[in-house]
């Protein structure tokens, strides 16, 4: 009875009391379900995070920012802190976020989100799981299955985005394709519902789900017999409620985001439930689908999107056609309202079209829906166009200029292989950007001074399309700059490259195998017009010139720096493409003279020999050894031409030289043959005569062979060497008790008191001497061409890894591995510079003075040309670091590098200070090496050898300690007063003994001054080596110092 009367003496609710109380239900339903949906989320993020209570955690924009980078996959950037500054910067970061996903954010602002107010906080967060999570979703449904039950959900208009108040012209498209998320996973619902077996009716997210039934039915289609439908009957609503929630939990793994109190009321929350339902149809395409199956539901989408843009065509059409009759703005609306529509609709469709690019074979239903898509994508561009140029005059020029211009900044600049066309055709479009951009300033005061209102006072273009066509100025303007920009460097490198590939091309001519002279004649004289007559190198240096001063312009622009790596990177290609090509170019003209000069030695000392030989095997005349000497040095020239040749020529061409050598060669073989062993009967009355006359022609023919002058080569000093060895025979065969004494003159230059037989004697010695130092030579040149092969290969094999570099990205690039190669390159450089040295030094010998060594020297160069060019891109390759690497590699390269070189200049002065030779090019060889004695080097090797031991862990130290101490020890071997440069001293002593031997001698006061002054330059080494071994002592006590500090 109390309770009776309590429930009389209960004030009655209004009807405003009622709403409160509803609306405040439904907010504590929505703020349960979007918290639980929220959590699911963010347990999902790489460092997991709780949301408590939701109206309070997402003041401070964290969680919120947190949220989206789960559902975007796309890393936020945020401000750390609790102040209101940084807590509204966090905001405002994830609202701007969401508006460039073109995402309308009504009536939420950041001061309501701060202060908690659970309105605009749950609508924000359903804007977000409506985006992000249901139309996501519902946008992968077949258009097919939506429009099968269009009819059926023609009820359902809670949610539609039809306007009543939309024009009539547009209402067909929204009706017939506006399909909304909600719709869409209303219709799945059913589908799910139908395929379970259950007569279930689901109309709506509200009271159609209150049973229970409808979310049993749907575990049932997508796991069957996971549940008994059968025995939903005898339980009550909750009941079935409690039912689903927990197997979907345990079985399916959905979150639980509702209770079965939250749903099983009077008017259940429509959000809440969508939420929650979305989460099943994400679990039904998380399912491993058949392929038959996957195919069967492509096509059906195909078919589906491809009868939507049919009635999608005719729609516009049927619109457009309407409004032509029509004012421009009615035109214009129109057109704006399809425009609109269509795009809202064509979301869903753009990863099947993505898809299709993709593919390379399409089928019947993909070809007919690409068709599709290109008519109605066609025809709305054609109305677009016609808008600007049916505007009201004079605006009809402004769109006209329009429809121009926009053309030439949209145009994409693409990559081509053909870089003058490229070129060219850049070059045109820019000169019509710029004519076109000097009519600028007069559309633009037209647009600025056009009368908007007739005579009526009625609007003639509307407002939108005023603003938009001033848009669309700014935009150009902007977008010219920049553009011209980028057009200017594209055709300043296309025209570079042109260039480029235009003088490799015709250096692969150039360096091709060769044929007959005629034909290398016809290579030359065209290197001559294509290079000289062109100024060629010229041209390229200045265009390369344009290049670097047009490529500073376009990366100091702010809006354009992202393209600054790409261009410096292009920008070092260019340099090293073309200095190989200029190197080229010259190695060209040089090897085009060569073959040809060879051609000339060839064919004057093929055609002299062979008529000379000719002679000479019909005649039978004695010959002479001087005229035997020059037509061997004639015989020696022409094989040495023609291996040349052959060498250098096409398999034709060498096989042709071969044949005639062989032939010649044999022709002179049996010539020598003959003239040697032949006996030749000499008159008895006068053989003194004959024998002395023999003696001077074969002292003739050895002074000019003992002065020949010939390249240095292995092959020309074997030769020469052989030649030597017969003419030694000769010599040595010549009895000189026949030849009696005689007061005549020598023919050469030797001291008149020596007669004939003395001569003889004198050049046989002579003669051997210079065999012993060829032979000699012959080693050091054998060693410096050995050097210099090995050099070339390191470099084709370094070019070749070069080259491999650039298809590659820049963290694949192994830093170990180069280092490696620029240090076998680097050595490879040393032992050719060590060879060249010794090389040149020996051929300075007064025996071997005639020899020259300009052919060999000129190859040396052109090596190291080649060799510079390398290490620069080697170089350039190492400097691009990658994230996060150190220098440790950098560190160990250098103490390696100065430790060898160390250690190389200690070799060289031990060499040098223990040898026995006086004469003045060893004493400036000794002044050259111990110049260098200064700190630098060593000063290199102990700087290098502290960072090393910095690095190096402790038990490692030790070792570079100890090849410290071993390099120190060498340095005082060789610069302390006791090392090896005290052996200058016994130097010094032994050539003042040679001069007192000699004070009787003309020679005394030459050798006297030469004594002075390799006195003067042992006490300058001295001073320097005392200098830098104070130095290294003084260094050493440093280190010990501050290793006793360090221990202490």
């Amino acid at each position: 009875m109390a309770s009776g009367r309590e429930e009389e003496e209960q004030i009655p609710l209004d009807i405003d009391n009622v709403h409160l109380l509803l609306q405040v239900e439904q907010e504590q339903i929505q703020k349960r379900t979007f918290t639980n949906w929220i959590n699911a989320q963010l347990g999902k993020h790489r460092t997991p995070t709780v949301v408590l209570d939701l109206f309070t955690d997402v003041r401070d924009g964290n969680r919120l920012l947190d949220l989206l980078e789960v559902i975007s996959g796309q890393p936020m950037s945020r401000e750390r802190g609790r102040s209101i500054f940084q807590c509204r910067a966090n905001i405002e970061t994830a609202l701007t976020f969401l508006r460039r996903k073109s995402i309308k954010l009504v009536n939420i602002n950041i001061p309501d989100i701060i202060e908690g107010k659970p309105s605009i906080v749950l609508g924000l967060i359903w804007t977000i799981i409506l985006h992000f999570h249901i139309e996501e979703l519902a946008s992968s449904l077949a258009f097919s299955s939506r429009q099968s039950s269009m009819e059926s959900l023609a009820s359902i208009d809670s949610c539609s985005t039809i306007d009543s108040s939309s024009p009539r012209r547009s209402g067909t498209l929204h009706t017939k394709f506006k399909l909304s998320a909600k719709k869409a996973l209303l219709l799945w619902a059913r589908e799910q519902c139908h395929k379970a077996g259950a007569n279930i009716s689901i109309k709506d997210f509200k009271s159609s789900w209150r049973s229970g039934l409808a979310f049993l039915a749907i575990l049932n289609s997508l796991r069957p017999n996971l549940v008994d439908l059968q025995k939903t009957k005898g339980r009550t609503n909750r009941e079935n409620l409690e039912e689903a929630f927990r197997t979907a939990e345990h079985e399916l793994k959905i979150p639980r985001l509702l209770e079965p109190e939250d749903v099983d009321i009077s008017d259940p929350d429509d959000k809440s439930i969508m939420t929650y339902v979305a989460q099943f149809l994400q679990y039904s395409k998380d399912l491993p689908v058949s392929e038959e199956e996957m195919q069967g539901n492509l096509t059906q989408k195909v078919k589906g999107v491809t009868s939507w843009l049919t009635q999608a065509e005719q729609e516009l059409e049927g619109s457009i056609g309407e409004a032509d009759k029509e004012s421009y703005e009615e035109k214009f609306h129109a057109f704006q309202t399809f425009v609109t529509t269509f795009n809202e609709q064509k979301r869903p469709i753009m990863p099947l079209l993505t898809a299709m690019r993709k593919t390379t074979q399409l089928t019947e239903d993909q070809v007919r829906l690409k068709e599709a898509w290109n008519k109605v994508t066609s025809k709305i561009r054609e109305y677009k166009v016609s808008l600007d140029l049916d505007l009201p005059s004079p605006l009809n020029g402004v769109g006209v200029w329009l429809q121009k211009i926009e053309p030439v900044l949209g145009e994409e600049i693409a990559e081509s292989q053909d870089h003058e066309e490229a070129a060219g055709r850049i070059r045109d479009t820019l000169h019509l950007l710029k004519s076109l951009m000097e009519e600028m300033d007069v559309h633009w005061q037209t647009l600025q001074n056009f009368p908007n209102k007739d005579e009526n006072g009625a609007t003639r273009v509307p407002q939108e399309k005023m603003d938009e066509l001033k848009r669309r100025f700014t935009s150009l303007r902007v977008t010219a700059k920049y553009h011209g920009i980028k057009l200017e460097y594209q055709e300043s490198k296309y025209s570079v490259q042109a260039l480029i590939c235009a003088v490799n091309s015709k250096l692969n001519t150039w360096k091709t195998k060769y044929g007959t002279k005629e034909s290398v004649k016809l290579l030359q004289l065209d290197w001559h017009d294509f290079i000289e007559k062109q100024s060629f190198v010229t041209r390229l240096e200045a265009a390369t010139e344009k290049l670097k001063l047009i490529a500073s312009n376009y990366t100091s622009r702010t809006a354009l720096v992202a393209d600054s790596q790409y261009i410096n990177k292009f920008l070092k290609q260019v340099d090293c493409d073309s200095s190989v090509s200029l190197e080229s170019i010259r190695n060209v003209k040089a090897i085009l003279s060569r073959v040809v000069s060879s051609w000339d030695t060839y064919t004057e000392n093929y055609n002299f020999l062979q008529q000379w030989l000719k002679e000479a095997q019909t005649q039978m005349q004695i010959h002479t050894a001087e005229i035997t000497s020059d037509w061997s040095t004639r015989h020696a020239r022409l094989n040495e031409a023609g291996n040349f040749l052959m060498e250098v020529t096409n398999e034709q061409t060498s096989s042709q030289l071969s044949e005639e050598l062989k032939k010649l060669n044999r022709q002179w073989a049996d010539f020598i043959k003959r003239t040697t062993f032949e006996i030749i009967p000499l008159p008895c009355e006068s053989p003194r005569k004959t024998n002395k006359t023999a003696a001077i022609n074969m002292i003739d023919e050895a002074t000019q062979m003992l002065h020949e002058r010939f390249d240095i080569s292995t092959s020309s000093l074997r030769t020469y060497i052989k030649r030597l060895e017969d003419l030694k025979r000769k010599l040595e065969a010549v009895d000189l008790d026949f030849i009696p004494q005689s007061s005549e003159k020598s023919p050469v230059e030797f001291p008149p008191v020596k007669n004939v037989k003395d001569t003889l004697s004198e050049i046989t010695d002579k003669c051997s001497g210079i065999q012993q130092d060829c032979q000699c030579l012959l080693g050091h040149v054998d060693t410096l061409e050995s050097s210099l092969a090995s050099l070339e290969l390191w470099e084709s094999e370094a070019r070749d890894i070069f080259n491999s570099l650039n298809t590659k990205q820049k963290g694949q690039v192994d830093k170990k591995s180069l280092q490696l190669l620029i240090a076998r390159g680097k050595e490879f450089e040393r032992q050719v510079e060590t060879a060249q040295e010794i090389v040149l030094v020996a051929a300075k010998s007064r025996s071997l003075h005639h020899l020259q060594a300009s052919g060999l020297q000129s190859r040396v160069n052109a090596v190291n040309d080649t060799l510079q060019v390398t290490m620069t891109n080697l170089n350039s390759a190492m400097e691009t670091k990658e994230p996060g690497s150190s220098s440790e590699a950098d560190i160990k390269l250098r103490f390696e590098s100065s430790k060898q070189k160390l250690q190389a200049y200690i070799t060289d002065v031990v060499a040098l200070l223990s040898e026995k030779h006086t004469s003045e090019e060893r004493v400036a060889k000794h002044e050259e090496t111990l110049t260098r004695s200064e700190t630098d080097i060593l000063e290199e090797f102990l700087e290098a050898s502290e960072n090393m031991k910095q690095i190096t862990p402790s038990n490692q130290q030790q070792e570079v300690e100890k090849i410290s101490k071993c390099l120190r020890e060498q340095w005082e071997a060789c610069f302390s007063p006791k090392g090896s440069l005290g052996q200058a001293d016994d130097h010094l002593q032994a050539m003042k003994g040679i001069c007192e031997k000699l004070a009787a001698d003309t020679s005394y006061s030459v050798a006297k001054t030469q004594l002075t002054e390799c006195e003067q330059r042992k006490e300058e080494i001295e001073q320097r080596a005392r200098h830098v071994y104070e130095n290294l002592l003084t260094r050493h006590n440093e280190q010990q110092s501050s290793e006793k500090r360090h221990v202490f």
